[in-house]
């Protein structure tokens, strides 16, 4: 066998395996209404990814929703567990301990399902439709905060912001596990901060770049609204 039939017998069989897959929503004793919400912000994610197979498109939201109802499950069992703890009337110490070990346990099971979630998305999705679906799940923070970044600072050099790009990728995997847009925010926040911390230590002086670029920002509005009054 040739490369060339070689490549088209491997694309053949992934486009077989692919449809062969059909991703079933884990819907079952469910609120009907809780359900709705979770596949509806589910389907606003994946239709920007403007999937032309209906087929791909349902199996590719029915993996978000499911990993919703997934996160969802884990933390309802920590704090089921949490909250029955209260309700036995615990001493302070003995409350304590329930609640280290059951956020301890939480977060091996949230370690343990973590990489299968773009393993998933890998059966229909490319990388680059990998990473839509993932900023779509955190807010499309890592890119707003990045063009701020070098916005803010045009001087970076190229390793300052391959390596500021890693740190918001490494925030967004925290992030897209997070319970709570808050939290979501939260772990967006702790590497926010190591990256000012980064940026001082290579000699940068926030206070005056943050200064410059908000006079850049309201020179330019300025002269938008100059343009504006002239037409």
């Amino acid at each position: 066998m040739n490369f060339k039939k070689y490549v088209l017998t491997v694309i053949c069989f992934l486009c077989l395996a692919q449809m062969a897959v059909a991703v079933e929503l884990d819907s079952k004793n469910r609120d009907p209404k809780y359900v709705s919400t979770i596949v509806e912000r589910s389907k606003k994610i994946v239709d920007k990814l403007d999937l032309k197979d209906a087929a791909v498109a349902t199996n590719v939201t029915n993996i978000v929703a499911n990993r919703y109802f997934l996160l969802n499950d884990i933390y309802s069992k920590r704090d089921t567990t949490i909250n029955r703890a209260k309700r036995a009337s615990l001493a302070k110490e003995e409350l304590s301990k329930v609640q280290t070990l059951a956020k301890a346990e939480t977060d091996a099971a949230l370690y343990r399902v973590h990489f299968a979630f773009a393993a998933d998305l890998s059966l229909f999705l490319n990388d680059t439709q990998i990473e839509a679906v993932k900023d779509g799940m955190t807010f499309g923070v890592v890119n707003v905060t990045y063009v701020a970044t070098l916005e803010m600072i045009p001087s970076l050099k190229e390793e300052e912001k391959v390596q500021i790009m890693a740190w918001l990728k490494e925030a967004r995997e925290l992030a897209i596990d997070a319970e709570t847009a808050n939290k979501k925010h939260e772990a967006f926040g702790k590497y926010k901060g190591r990256i000012n911390n980064y940026l001082a230590k290579r000699g940068y002086d926030l206070v005056k770049e943050r200064e410059g670029w908000y006079a850049r920002i309201k020179a330019k509005e300025a002269e938008q609204k100059k343009y504006t009054l002239i037409i």
